[in-house]
């Protein structure tokens, strides 16, 4: 029972939300203390971490809460976040350990680092990187989290700031495709989970990495396993390469 910890969830109405509760329950090493939404009051006091699957706009007055009384530590999942946002979680990191990820599954945080070792390797005056997404009708944000990611991976390999290469979209009639720009692509339809594409193409050949989301659930077990990991960490804001252990804590 000493190893017995305590769970809050957030944005737990929603389709994440529900999720994380069916991993949550299947458990025996974890009891959940509370299920809120935004707009309702949790006792934040019952919780050992908090995963957060919600809005940005929630995730930010969650991290503010947690900072302000010193925990509980927190896994967000929320993505479409503004610079002034993310500018709130790292100041509430300084107060509480926090995991966030544009997504928690493996087989993506895997495909980030051959993105980002395959743009180091492929010189950007000869290779185009696009990114390409597709996601259920719901989804409000695009690019998606992963999507940008990626990106940052892709631009990480190059050495550039990926504000500085970021593509703008392709609509009518537009000049040629810039040099060493990183394009993204967005699709939205039906109830896909999550497809990602990351497409290097040179004037000879074309290389592409992709990862496809099959049940959503993949997502909820990266989260759990965060939170577990999470929940005795310094204050700090962490992601899912610390989590799996590819990156010194």
């Amino acid at each position: 029972m000493s190893d017995l910890f305590h769970v809050g969830i957030s944005g737990a109405r929603g389709r994440m939300g529900r999720a994380v509760s069916q991993v949550l329950d299947a458990r025996d090493d974890v009891m959940v203390a509370v299920r809120f939404d935004w707009g309702e009051t949790p006792d934040l006091s019952l919780c050992d971490v908090v995963i957060d699957f919600s809005t940005a706009e929630a995730s930010v007055a969650l991290a503010r809460q947690a900072a302000e009384r010193g925990g509980p530590a927190l896994v967000i999942g929320s993505t479409g976040f503004t610079p002034e946002q993310d500018a709130e979680i790292l100041k509430a990191a300084e107060k509480v350990a926090i995991v966030r990820s544009g997504n928690f599954s493996l087989g993506v945080n895997i495909l980030i680092g051959l993105v980002e070792h395959a743009a180091l390797r492929l010189d950007a005056r000869d290779w185009d990187i696009e990114v390409l997404e597709t996601h259920h009708r719901r989804k409000v944000d695009a690019p998606s989290g992963t999507a940008l990611m990626l990106g940052e991976a892709a631009a990480n390999g190059r050495g550039v700031d990926l504000a500085a290469v970021r593509g703008a979209p392709y609509d009518g009639v537009g000049e040629p495709r810039q040099t060493g720009k990183i394009g993204f692509a967005s699709l939205r339809a039906g109830g896909v989970v999550g497809e990602h594409t990351v497409m290097f193409a040179s004037e000879d050949e074309v290389l592409t990495l992709s990862h496809s989301a099959i049940d959503r659930s993949l997502f909820a077990k990266g989260a759990v396993a965060a939170a577990a990991w999470v929940r005795n960490r310094r204050p700090g804001l962490y992601d899912m390469q610390d989590v799996l252990g590819f990156r010194q804590a």
